[in-house]
């Protein structure tokens, strides 16, 4: 695995990110073992939980330990008895959820509840270098429980992710903000990931559920896996743009196609009652290549595409 990409913000007074982020498709496979200093800071927000001391008023560069994330050396942990995280109604937490925010240049919403939440994207994960440190909400990451990081779900919020790629799936505690590498849904911790089968290969194409405890009857149930080895596993598109002028989008796809990138196709969607015309390059062979495309259109000036999952 190669090294990983995680881009934090820092929170250090109420209202402000911290311990967000976001990774490539792929891991380093080197690991630090090195203890965390308790010499790294004398900020007042800094704190001590389990030998590991976080600074949180430390730039990214010092805040931790290890520059590079990784997993623990050796087999992945047993995590079919690891008890997932039972649903409950909770207060929302006094740190990460101001709304809207900005973070590279972005801005996010922060939704008012997980209710009706259900997107499809790609799944990443964190592990090693961030294991102990405080996440958006101030609570303490530990990766070896099933929680999650999220751009928009309020903190903290449950969701169920599955896997599209081989129906597993688990229930996560959304705790933190990210993932912010522009093409990830989500950012699953160490032992969700291998609940799941997102590790070890590092990303994967899932379905992120949200759940409201306060209404548990209009949950969806949980997925069926049924075994289709015959069945067209789920593809990646990228989405350049959905326009209400038809010409506008052939136009767009047009640009695409003389850039030779292919298949280019214009689908007609209904979206609040009104026909859009949406441009998707795809299907793409894997994230990397989705990746790879999207810088590649990026650079042709046209609007950032995003990922579908169909």
């Amino acid at each position: 695995m190669r090294m990983a990409w995680r881009l934090s913000w820092l929170l250090a007074t109420a209202l402000v990110l911290v311990g967000c982020g976001g990774h490539r498709s792929t891991r380093s496979s080197s690991h630090s073992s090195s203890p965390a200093s308790s010499s790294r800071g004398s900020s007042s927000t800094g704190s001590s939980s389990g030998g590991t001391y976080d600074d949180t008023n430390q730039p990214q560069s010092s805040r931790y330990r290890s520059s590079d994330d990784s997993v623990p050396d050796g087999p992945p942990p047993d995590v079919s008895h690891l008890p997932e995280p039972v649903p409950q109604v909770e207060a929302r937490s006094l740190y990460g959820n101001k709304s809207p925010y900005t973070v590279l240049g972005r801005s996010y919403s922060v939704l008012p509840s997980a209710r009706g939440y259900d997107e499809r994207g790609i799944a990443s994960f964190y592990g090693s270098k961030f294991h102990g440190y405080k996440t958006s909400n101030l609570e303490d990451y530990d990766m070896y429980k099933f929680t999650a990081a999220s751009k928009v779900l309020p903190l903290p919020s449950y969701a169920r992710v599955i896997n599209l790629e081989n129906g597993k799936s688990v229930i996560v505690r959304i705790n933190d903000r990210g993932p912010f590498h522009e093409n990830r849904v989500i950012d699953l911790s160490y032992a969700a990931a291998v609940k799941i089968g997102v590790w070890p290969k590092g990303t994967g194409l899932v379905e992120v559920q949200g759940i409201d405890p306060s209404s548990p009857a209009q949950e969806p149930p949980p997925p069926v896996v049924v075994s289709a080895p015959s069945a067209r596993p789920p593809g990646i598109y990228l989405q350049v743009g959905a326009f209400a002028d038809q010409a506008n989008a052939e136009h767009v796809a047009a640009q695409l196609r003389v850039a030779n990138f292919a298949p280019v196709q214009v689908v007609d969607a209904t979206i609040g009652g009104r026909l859009v015309h949406r441009v998707r390059v795809g299907p793409l062979a894997d994230v990397d290549s989705a990746d790879r495309v999207t810088s590649q259109i990026e650079q042709m000036g046209l609007p950032h595409p995003q990922v579908a999952v169909d």
